[in-house]
């Protein structure tokens, strides 16, 4: 990494996670590699079931094991493997070092507890903090996402409030500990737009505020656009695209993404029909021993159907795993 590139904070190196059910094992990730840059914010996008959520709870060791097993990769991290690391030493992480904010405030937030019991638990575990400097933290922290009467919102319960206000609670109970890392898991999935755009703007302000790496899991390309640096793009387990943001809207280098772009909305083409992506999803039992996308794909040609595609760098900074090249519509070299 040259010196003018930011720090890494975390490199993920051939994550493997299967589950096993009655029906058979599922492979939900397939060999994920990718790092996170200091200050950085990262989309990971993708349809339902791509493994988006399962990569990043794998991190942390979220998954229920069993039937999930993470059976393979390392997740470098201060200097550490998330994944090798003892339960005890893994706490210290979760929620100090790295904060997670879950798609459903509703069943993340316990209902029996007040907003202000459940930002300060994670202060007084990981911090030196005492209980009433845990409880002025906590109304700093409800006054920066933008809750108003902070101080008499601890004593809430989560029924007590909206969905939106909801989801500003757990984005507080997220960067309590200023963590290095923020993981968002669809946080804006069950809100209204209007919504969505302040928890957006919130995530963008904080970010540049506190200089934290934040990780923003979604299905919504149009989010993604005024929001991340880079992308990586997700289908059947596997990372199939990664580049810079712009990079990704202008120049697609893979099929499926190009697929996710033109099913998108635009206010440039009115009067067009939306493209949709035919076929069906990968199933996620057998292991993958060709290009999950080969039967969805335009472009699929007998290499695709008995290979596994790496993921290259076919431009500085933009990689795809395809064996055709997009923008020479002929088959890579």
């Amino acid at each position: 990494m040259s010196a003018s590139n930011p720090q890494t904070v975390l490199e993920v190196s051939g994550l493997k996670t299967h589950f096993h059910t009655q029906d058979g094992t599922v492979h939900a990730v397939n060999g994920v590699s990718f790092d996170l840059h200091q200050g950085e914010l990262l989309a990971v996008v993708g349809e339902s079931g791509s493994g988006k959520s399962v990569t990043m709870m794998s991190l942390l060791r979220l998954i229920p094991m069993p039937p999930g097993e993470i059976v393979g990769g390392t997740a470098e991290f201060a200097d550490e493997d998330l994944l090798q690391l003892p339960p005890e030493e893994l706490r210290k992480v979760r929620g100090g070092q790295i904060g997670f904010i879950f798609q459903d405030p509703m069943t993340s937030l316990n209902p029996v507890l007040t907003i202000g019991r459940q930002i300060t638990e994670p202060l007084l575990l990981h911090t030196d903090l005492d209980k009433n400097g845990a409880k002025e933290r906590a109304t700093e922290l409800l006054d920066m996402v933008g809750i108003p009467d902070a101080k008499a919102r601890l004593k809430a319960y989560p029924h007590e409030l909206s969905g939106g206000m909801r989801q500003r609670v757990m984005i507080a109970i997220a960067l309590a500990c200023s963590p290095e890392i923020i993981i968002a898991d669809e946080p804006t999935t069950a809100l209204d737009v209007t919504i969505q755009a302040q928890i957006v703007g919130i995530v963008k302000d904080l970010r540049e505020r506190l200089d934290t790496a934040v990780i923003w899991i979604t299905h919504d390309l149009g989010v993604v656009a005024g929001l991340a640096d880079r992308v990586l793009v997700m289908y059947g387990g596997r990372i199939v695209e990664e580049a810079p943001v712009r990079d990704l809207y202008a120049t697609p280098l893979h099929p499926y993404t190009q697929g996710l772009l033109a099913s998108l909305p635009r206010l440039d083409q009115k009067g067009q029909e939306l493209v949709s992506i035919p076929g069906q999803p990968p199933s996620m039992y057998a292991e993958p021993s060709a290009c999950s996308f080969a039967p969805r794909c335009p472009h699929a040609f007998d290499r695709c159907f008995s290979e596994v595609p790496d993921l290259v760098e076919v431009r500085p900074g933009h990689r795809s795993a395809c064996f055709w090249d997009v923008e020479n519509e002929r088959p890579r070299a």
